[in-house]
C-alpha cells in the first residue's frame, strides 16, 4: 500500500514541486547550487568577509607565499609571521618563517570600509586580532597586495557581470524568440537567418574586436556596462532558438487559441500564457550560459581589452600570469583560475540538474 500512495502523492504535485523533488535527488546538482549561494553571498558581503581593502598593501612583503592557519593551545589560531631575505646573488626575493605569530579571530577590527557604498564599519569577519599586522591566506602579488581579499572583491565584479549579462540575454531572447515562433513566415525566416549569421562568427574574435573599439578614457562603470552588454549582445542566440521552438509547439495549443478569440493582444498570449508553460527550459538555458559570460569577461580582462585596474575581478588579476617566470616562481598568483573552475563546474552541474528536473514527468 505504500509504494501506490506515494505514487498517488507524486501525481498530485504541481509542476515545480515535481521539479524541486526531483532537483533535490540530484546530489551534484544541489551541492553546487549551495557553492553558487555561498559565493554569490561571499560578493555581496565582500567588504565585511575580506580582511583587508582591495588595494591595501604592504611593499616590504611582494610576492609573500601563502601562509596556511595553525591552531595551537597557546596561541589559537593564528599564522607564522614570515621575514623577508634577497638572495645577495639573484636577488631573487625569498621569505622564511620565524617564531613570532598573527593570532587570528573572528569579527575583528580593522581597515574602515563603507558597506555597500552607504555603511560605515570596520568589522572583518576574520583577521588579525590586532589591527594592522598583515598575513596573506594565498599569498601577496607584486605590490604587496593581499590575494584572497583581491579574490573576494573580485567575485562581486566576475560574478555580477554573469547575471547582469544573463538578464539582457534573457530580455532579447525571450522577446526575438517569442515573435519569431508566434508570428512565423517571413519573420520569421529573417529572424532565424540572422541568428545564423551571427552564430557563424566565432565569438572571441567578436569579443576583442567590440571590446577593443571601447574608449580608453572611459570610467571603470562605463567599462564594466559596456562589456555586460557586449557579452549580452552574442549570447542571446541559443535562447532565442530555445523559445521559439518551443513557442511553435505551444502556439496551436487550446489556451492560446482560446486567448486569441477572446481578443488577447499578441504579446499577452506570448508573454502571459506561453512562455510561462517552459519557464524551467528557460531557467535551464539560462544557467548554462553564465558560465560563457563569465568566461568571456576573463578572457578580455586578461588579454587587457576589457576591465582594467584599478577594478578588481578574476579576470585583472590574471594579468600579473602573463610572464611564465612570474607563475613558474610565484603559482599563487593562479588562484583566481581556481574559483573560475569552480564557478563554471557548478553553473554547468546546476544546469544539469535543472535540465533533468525541467521535465519531471519522464522515466528516472
Amino acid at each position: 500500500m505504500t509504494e501506490p500512495r506515494q505514487t498517488l502523492a507524486i501525481a498530485t504535485l504541481s509542476q515545480w514541486q515535481l521539479i524541486r523533488l526531483r532537483f533535490s535527488r540530484h546530489r551534484l546538482a544541489v551541492l553546487s547550487f549551495n557553492l553558487l549561494i555561498v559565493l554569490y553571498v561571499v560578493a555581496v558581503f565582500a567588504e565585511f568577509i575580506a580582511p583587508f581593502s582591495r588595494n591595501w598593501n604592504d611593499v616590504d612583503a611582494i610576492y609573500c607565499p601563502p601562509q596556511l592557519p595553525k591552531f595551537s593551545f597557546q596561541h589559537g589560531v593564528h599564522v607564522n609571521r614570515v621575514a623577508r631575505r634577497i638572495d645577495p646573488i639573484t636577488l631573487q626575493n625569498y621569505y622564511t618563517a620565524t617564531e613570532d605569530v598573527v593570532r587570528l579571530g573572528l569579527f575583528v577590527r580593522g581597515n574602515p570600509y563603507k558597506l555597500w557604498g552607504v555603511f560605515d564599519c570596520d568589522r572583518h569577519l576574520l583577521g588579525p586580532r590586532q589591527a594592522g599586522e598583515p598575513f596573506y591566506f594565498l599569498g601577496a602579488d607584486a605590490y604587496g597586495r593581499d590575494i584572497f581579499s583581491r579574490l573576494i572583491y573580485g567575485s562581486r565584479i566576475s560574478l555580477s557581470i554573469g547575471v547582469i549579462s544573463i538578464v539582457v540575454t534573457f530580455v532579447l531572447g525571450a522577446t526575438i524568440g517569442g515573435v519569431s515562433g508566434y508570428v512565423g513566415g517571413a519573420t520569421d525566416t529573417l529572424i532565424q537567418r540572422a541568428i545564423e549569421i551571427i552564430n557563424a562568427f566565432p565569438h572571441l574574435p567578436l569579443w576583442l574586436a567590440s571590446a577593443a573599439v571601447l574608449p580608453s578614457d572611459w570610467t571603470s562603470v562605463q567599462t564594466y556596462f559596456a562589456i555586460t552588454i557586449v557579452l549580452s549582445l552574442l549570447g542571446w542566440t541559443g535562447l532565442a532558438r530555445v523559445v521559439r521552438g518551443k513557442i511553435l509547439a505551444l502556439r496551436e495549443e487550446d489556451y492560446a487559441v482560446a486567448a486569441r478569440l477572446l481578443g488577447a493582444s499578441h504579446g499577452r498570449i506570448i508573454f502571459r500564457h506561453l512562455l510561462p508553460g517552459f519557464t524551467s527550459h528557460i531557467i535551464v538555458s539560462l544557467s548554462l550560459s553564465v558560465p560563457g559570460m563569465i568566461l568571456g569577461e576573463t578572457a578580455l580582462s586578461f588579454l587587457g581589452l576589457g576591465l582594467r585596474p584599478p577594478v578588481v575581478s578574476w579576470g585583472v588579476m590574471l594579468q600579473d600570469c602573463l610572464n611564465i617566470d612570474v607563475v613558474a616562481n610565484y603559482p599563487w598568483l593562479l588562484m583566481p583560475v581556481v574559483l573560475i573552475v569552480l564557478t563554471v563546474l557548478a553553473f554547468n552541474f546546476f544546469g544539469d540538474g535543472m535540465r533533468d528536473a525541467a521535465d519531471p514527468y519522464t522515466a528516472q
